[in-house]
């Protein structure tokens, strides 16, 4: 195989990794709103739920056909 195939997929898996690990931590890390609302400004926004997860699946199937390109090379 030529470098630079090989460096594409290595990035493939990294940047699928670090779009599974980010969005994983932004949801164990969720902040939900307190029970008394104050002025927005002082609240950080809540992470939506829906679509962190589907961003973390995208990352996760990104990062296995990374892996599973690696492999079969």
């Amino acid at each position: 195989m030529d470098f630079y195939d090989d460096v594409m997929r290595e990035l493939l898996v990294a940047l699928g990794a670090a779009l599974f690990l980010g969005n994983l931590l932004a949801l164990l890390r969720r902040r939900r709103p307190p029970a008394r609302v104050q002025a927005r400004s002082e609240q950080p926004p809540a992470v939506p739920v829906a679509r962190t997860v589907a961003y973390a699946a995208v990352g996760f199937v990104v990062m296995l056909w990374g892996i599973a390109s690696i492999a079969s090379s």
